[in-house]
């Protein structure tokens, strides 16, 4: 198995992206009160702050505080992931590497992790969550997304509801839509 290089900073702020495996599915969205029930149990067993999240239907990007003296990340990443798993029905195709091992085909084995280093690298990741529903095309308005935390930052004043306007989507072509 390779030797995963990772820094664990205790107390430490963290940005994920943890991705389904089909990335064709739409799970996430589909099943969205399961996963926010998969992250409340966890959270209640492994307390932590959610700083910024925001869920698409095949992946998803949190930004994490750990409470001071625990930088383990990973277990919490587990937990959501098998409670989640636990709670949906078995549709998923499943390679016999997964079958043999007793596994789900729903996530990607592993997620990627980023250590926040600094305030502006905080706010950069945090708006990198509430752009990416516009990055992907999903919406032109950020506050048109309705599975991220910014609507959670605008009712506590933090950001403007039409923060980032309207964006245009170019086509292959250059043509604007709206």
């Amino acid at each position: 198995m390779p030797n995963y290089r990772r820094v664990f900073v205790r107390g430490g702020c963290w940005f994920f992206t943890v991705t389904l495996l089909d990335r064709r599915l739409r799970l996430l969205t589909d099943w969205i009160d399961t996963l926010r029930d998969a992250t409340q149990r966890t959270r209640q067993r492994y307390p932590f702050q959610i700083d910024a999240f925001v869920v698409l239907p095949d992946h998803m990007h949190a930004i994490w505080t750990l409470p001071p003296g625990d930088a383990d990340f990973s277990t919490r990443w587990r937990l959501i992931k098998s409670y989640f798993a636990k709670a949906i029905p078995k549709t998923e195709w499943l390679s016999p590497v997964r079958e043999a091992r007793g596994e789900r085909g729903i996530w990607q084995r592993r997620f990627w992790e980023h250590l926040v280093r600094d305030e502006r690298d905080f706010e950069r990741h945090v708006e990198y969550c509430y752009i990416n529903p516009v990055k992907h095309g999903y919406v032109t308005r950020v506050q048109d997304w309705p599975y991220s935390s910014f609507h959670r930052d605008v009712e506590a004043g933090i950001v403007p509801r039409d923060w980032a306007g309207d964006v245009e989507q170019t086509g292959e072509f250059g043509e604007r839509s709206v």
